[in-house]
């Protein structure tokens, strides 16, 4: 009986801390928007300037009824996810063979290093030149900007495995694959997805610039389409549209990495 009392008092607690840890991290964005709401609407903040929030919805109800906003969603979801895929994999590749072999290590790295400390997006004069002002700029700037964070960080975490455990593996004589699948893989493995989360907000930032050049479509050509017009509410929802985009894309790549971590949390807890 005392067991059954002395349980029910610690799920509730438990039960209530899950609550506030969910409840927390969105504290500070609505008091923002309230405060941003209030201020608005007793003249504090000039609406021409910075609209209020409910300007802002207004804008992204009437957007969503003509089809315009979800027509250019859909295609700067196209140009994000295709150039991370593309660029994710050649990252990936590359850092695999500069990791695991010494000769490809010493032909292509300092290259790979060396290009990867030219900013990307002072590239964007020569993609146009190749690839003119269609989709293919855009994913390709996309892919170069995913490219390096991925490389960089599957490169360090497949050099940071404990040499111990490799020595381990190779005297339990697994062949290359079983090795990479057992040990170096796993071992690399949170390293690789630190890289993921970032090359996922440096997707973000270039495709915001790609569209705001040269661009006929697309969430940040209604941006820029916007500011030629002085359409405040426009550009501030394209801005929160992005911030969105950023965070979904964020939980999901986090999500992932609790998933495939999972027995990492279940050796700190024990």
């Amino acid at each position: 009986m005392q067991l059954a009392e002395t349980t029910k008092p610690t799920r509730v607690s438990r039960a209530g801390g899950a609550v506030v840890k969910s409840i927390l991290p969105w504290t500070i964005p609505i008091l923002i928007i309230i405060f941003w709401q209030i201020a608005s609407s007793i003249g504090l903040i000039d609406a021409s300037v910075l609209p209020g929030p409910w300007a802002v919805v207004k804008t992204t109800i009437q957007s969503a009824k003509t089809g315009v906003l979800e027509r250019n969603m859909a295609i700067s979801l196209y140009r994000a996810v295709s150039g991370f895929i593309i660029g994710g994999l050649i990252g990936f590749i590359l850092a695999l063979c500069t990791g695991l072999s010494k000769t490809l290590n010493l032909l292509l790295d300092s290259s790979v290093q060396m290009l990867r400390n030219i900013p990307h997006l002072a590239l964007i004069p020569l993609v146009i030149i190749w690839f003119g002002v269609g989709e293919a700029s855009k994913i390709s700037l996309v892919a170069i900007g995913v490219l390096f964070p991925i490389y960089i960080n599957t490169y360090h975490g497949l050099r940071s495995v404990d040499p111990k455990l490799i020595e381990m593996g190779r005297s339990y004589q697994l062949s290359k694959w079983e090795l990479f699948r057992k040990i170096l893989l796993p071992g690399a493995l949170p390293t690789i997805l630190v890289g993921v989360r970032y090359a996922l907000g440096v997707m973000w930032t270039t495709l915001i610039v790609s569209e705001t050049i040269a661009a006929s479509s697309g969430v940040g050509y209604m941006s820029t389409n916007a500011q030629n017009f002085m359409d405040m509410p426009t550009i501030l929802m394209c801005i929160v549209i992005y911030a969105i985009l950023g965070k979904i894309s964020d939980l999901m790549a986090k999500s992932l990495e609790n998933s495939l971590l999972q027995w990492q949390h279940n050796g700190m807890e024990d």
